[in-house]
Parts: structure tokens; sequence; C-alpha cells
């Protein structure tokens, strides 16, 4: 069951991608709370060339770094805008692969909200993401 603090990161995330989506451009939300509480969105940031788009996580995290310091990620979700001719609403979507190395890079501790399949969004450590996160070398 989610906490009011995580429906609050959702609402976050939600309102960014909101104020900001613009189809085949901005679809996609993100919010942290760092761990002193700070809550920092983005969205993503697409391109023509798409090898050179950047995630809504990493535009999150670039913010936070930036605006508050590096203090941690307690939470983070991702919420993806549906496109004009697609039913639905605005829903919490799994970090991709690339964001789950970044997040676990900055926070080995980070809890990331996913989708449920069809229930209510649940919480996971981002270990249980990326089980076996690369390494370099003997670390």
């Amino acid at each position: 069951m989610l906490s009011e603090k995580d429906k609050e990161l959702i609402a976050a995330a939600t309102d960014a991608i909101s104020r900001r989506y613009r189809n085949d451009w901005q679809e996609v939300g993100a919010a942290l709370r760092t761990r002193d509480g700070r809550i920092v969105t983005g969205v993503n940031i697409d391109a023509y060339i798409g090898r050179i788009a950047v995630c809504a996580e990493a535009i999150a995290i670039g913010r936070a770094i930036t605006e508050t310091g590096d203090r941690g990620i307690e939470t983070i979700v991702a919420v993806r805008h549906p496109k004009p001719d697609e039913r639905g609403n605005i829903a919490v979507v799994s970090p991709c692969g690339i964001c789950r190395e970044l997040i676990h890079d900055y926070d080995t501790k980070a809890q990331v909200i996913v989708p449920d399949n069809g229930r209510e969004p649940k919480v996971v450590t981002i270990d249980e993401l990326l089980p076996n996160k690369y390494r370099r070398g003997n670390e």
C-alpha cells in the first residue's frame, strides 16, 4: 500500500508532465524525494536523434544534485502521459534499464514506485529492479 508521501511523489510527477506535455517530445515526468525530504521533478527530453534523448528520471536526478547537492534518493517515480490517440490516464511506469543503473549509481538504497499489473502501484528497492548490477572490476 502506498503511503501519503508516495502518493505526493506520484502527484508531483503527474503535475510536472501535465504542465510540460508535448506529444512526441515530453511524455514522461519523474519526481524524486531526497533523503532530507525535498521533492525534485523533471520531464524527459526527446530528440530527432533518439540516442540523444534523456529520460525524466535522469533530469530529476541532475536537478536534485544541482539544486540541493547530493542528498541521496529516498524514493523516485516516473509517470507517462498518454498520446492524444491513446485511451487512459497518466500512469506510473517502470524505469528503463539505463535509469535503473543510474538510480543505483546515485543511491544503492533508493526505493522506486512501479506499476503492479493493474493494481495500485507498489514500492520496491532499486536492488529488486537491478539484481545483478554492472560493476567495474572488483567493486
